[in-house]
């Protein structure tokens, strides 16, 4: 991954999980990036974002709700300003969340809770986003496309599959499936650190899996 060179870079959903890992993985890289915005939905109550903030200047916390369209103007706002005239080179979408439902107890609410974060917030998130990363594009003299100038990762669950349907017997969660092999966490991420590295203008709307595998929708 020597040329994965990232300036800048925005994760959603940050305080825990895979978000958590990811913005600590890209703390501990030998190039990190110059800046590191971690968002989450209440950062007074993240305290293990906010021990690592301590001890690397430059990560950012930033208050986001993916529901919410004026938390996420908001946020964007707090971004440029903070990047003083610079682009934003890698936007994350990874909040998101399930609810553990069969497919007989779903209801309306659960689906429109869960497409609101999972689908609808990484949109609305995205267009806000867009201008800081257009202006990267703008800024980098590399061609082609890569996370390295600019890109928007959203990141989901091979539960998103419609031909692959993984593990419906042991739970449908249909709304997480519709809008979306045991691991610890700290591979997955690194698994998905080095395939972000690979990216290209190819794998543009592709559905990749963290070992860098083209799924079935």
């Amino acid at each position: 991954m020597a040329g994965f060179n990232v300036h800048s870079i925005l994760v959603t959903g940050a305080n825990r999980g895979i978000g958590f890992e990811l913005v600590k993985q890209f703390l501990e890289r030998s190039n990190p990036p110059e800046k590191i915005f971690a968002t989450c939905r209440n950062p007074d109550g993240a305290q293990e974002l906010k021990n690592l903030a301590s001890r690397h200047p430059n990560l950012v916390i930033v208050q986001l709700e993916v529901t919410d369209p004026v938390s996420i103007k908001a946020a964007a706002a707090r971004v440029e300003g903070l990047l003083k005239g610079s682009g934003l080179h890698l936007l994350i979408n990874n909040a998101g969340i399930v609810k553990k439902t069969t497919l007989e107890a779903e209801t309306p609410e659960y689906m429109s809770q869960v497409y609101a974060t999972n689908t609808t917030g990484p949109l609305v998130i995205s267009q806000a986003f867009l201008p800081l990363l257009k202006k990267a594009v703008q800024e980098s003299a590399q061609k082609g496309l890569s996370c390295s100038k600019a890109a928007i990762i959203n990141m989901s669950s091979e539960a998103g599959s419609i031909k692959n349907v993984l593990a419906w017997e042991f739970g449908q969660v249909v709304s997480y499936r519709c809008s979306k092999a045991p691991m610890t966490v700290d591979e997955g991420v690194r698994g998905i650190i080095n395939t972000l590295s690979k990216l290209s203008e190819k794998e543009t709307g592709a559905f990749i899996n963290w070992e860098g595998n083209l799924l079935p929708w």
